[in-house]
């Protein structure tokens, strides 16, 4: 248990005393004091992790000494005990700030219950302030932008991972920023001053990557000139990205397996193990659960890398987000290319809240950056943006011709999307309906996972409550 210190304040001996008693059972470092005016001395040179007072006491009353906390340490939770319970003195000093009220006689089950949910709060509320400390003025967190729920809840986990040496496994889609939080993840550890080394696992060859991993001996295969370090060697003592991990073969899972259980690698070539001192962070935008029912992912891989799992919202589910990236993102192209560009005309903004952005945060930014290359004046058009595949392929526009591999990739994605939704909602719909719309029987019985089918609901938009009949 955390060494919490409590501040026990009240004019009677015996229930300073008997206080005393109860939670130090529970583990707790217990300081008394018999007056208000004690108490607040101490206050002013001790933090404490909670203070009982009792409301009335000679001279400082508990609510005078409540009152003074909440200046002096204001995340303190304070519990008022009192012999007078009365509903007026209850409201009053809840008004003013008391985690809660408990009147005499009480029992220690009372007391350690008041007590430890007081100290839950206080540990949310201590995040609450870190967190938002660590958000500062730039609206997001690290190289982060972003205010919304969604991301908050990205930053409080690499707030609580990045200490840790636990294995990040990142997913999410294309475009969400997942080598940025393995680069946060990495610069808030006691790592973050060796090397931070990324690996797109798509980029090369399976021939090569375990070069590339694992380093070889020169004459170890045709083209080995000369000897080369591998990247766990060149990232020992730091952290390893692995982006795009699914890509690997099953060949080299099987080593990267091993070296994640040995702490050890052996260079093509070679026969000398040498160890390694890695944090391993590694990302996919595909489902791995799925990839290990059909046989292209190892299981036991899986695991050793999901130890820490961080999934990243798409953009479209940022709510509250997008207008702050489209503003830094505006003043950071606009500085770099010398334009005085002051805004987006309406239509244009309208435009970009209306569409999905495929491609996330990385789409929005290449729109913005050829916007304010485009742009002829100090406000970016709409015909600046130059979305041809939101209005002609949303629109079921069947002229439109995609102009290059990228916007190809995406018009495919969403007409994909468009002719698969229907079948999808009626596939989850008749499934509930079968099964008295019991999420868990429906998952069963269609043979999918209940977390993946709760997924397949969020991703429809589909509320069980809402779709039951009544």
């Amino acid at each position: 248990m955390e060494n919490i210190d409590v501040l026990v304040v009240d004019d009677e001996a015996v229930i300073r005393e008997g206080l005393r008693r109860i939670l130090e059972k529970e583990g707790y470092h217990v300081e008394t004091s018999a007056s208000g005016q004690i108490a607040l001395e101490r206050l002013q040179d001790e933090n404490y992790g909670l203070v009982i007072t009792d409301l009335k006491m000679p001279g400082m009353s508990g609510m005078e000494v409540l009152k003074a906390i909440k200046i002096l340490q204001p995340e303190v939770p304070v519990i008022i005990i009192t012999g007078f319970s009365t509903v007026d003195t209850a409201v009053e000093a809840m008004k003013n700030g008391a985690f809660d009220y408990i009147a005499k006689p009480f029992t220690p089950d009372q007391i350690t219950e008041k007590v430890r949910k007081a100290l839950e709060q206080r540990a949310v509320l201590l995040e609450n302030i870190f967190l938002k400390k660590e958000l500062g003025e730039h609206h997001g967190f690290d190289t982060f932008v972003g205010e919304s729920k969604e991301m908050q809840k990205v930053y409080r986990r690499i707030i609580q991972v990045a200490p840790t040496d636990s294995t990040v496994l990142i997913t999410g889609e294309s475009g969400t920023g997942k080598e940025l939080v393995a680069r946060a993840v990495h610069n808030n550890s006691h790592r973050r001053d060796n090397p931070f080394v990324a690996v797109d696992c798509t980029s090369l060859a399976e021939n090569l990557l375990e070069s590339e991993l694992f380093g070889h001996v020169k004459g170890s295969f045709t083209g080995a000139i000369q000897t080369k370090t591998g990247l766990f060697k060149v990232a020992d003592g730091g952290t390893l990205f692995l982006d795009e991990i699914s890509n690997i073969s099953l060949t080299t899972q099987a080593k990267l397996l091993r070296v994640l259980q040995e702490r050890e690698i052996t260079p093509i070539g070679s026969t000398q193990p040498i160890p390694i001192d890695i944090r391993l962070v590694a990302a996919t935008n595909k489902n791995l659960r799925t990839l290990v029912s059909q046989g292209t992912f190892r299981e036991d891989l899986f695991f050793r890398l999901n130890i820490i799992p961080l999934d990243l919202p798409p953009l479209r589910e940022r709510t509250g987000d997008l207008h702050l990236l489209i503003g830094h993102f505006l003043s950071t192209f606009s500085e770099e290319m010398g334009r005085d560009i002051r805004g987006l005309a309406p239509d244009a903004l309208a435009l970009l809240e209306d569409y999905a952005f495929p491609g996330n945060v990385r789409e929005l930014e290449n729109i913005i950056e050829r916007a304010v290359v485009l742009a002829e004046g100090d406000l970016i058009q709409k015909e600046d943006l130059e979305l041809r595949v939101a209005t002609d392929a949303q629109a079921g526009g069947g002229g439109y011709v995609p102009q290059n591999v990228e916007e190809l990739k995406e018009t495919k994605r969403q007409i994909r999307e468009r002719a698969v939704e229907p079948i999808e909602k009626a596939f989850v719909l008749q499934a509930l309906k079968r099964n008295n719309w019991n999420i868990t029987r429906a998952a069963e019985e269609t043979g999918m996972l209940r977390p993946n089918f709760q997924a397949l609901l969020k991703k429809l938009r589909i509320s069980v409550r809402n779709q039951m009949p009544n």
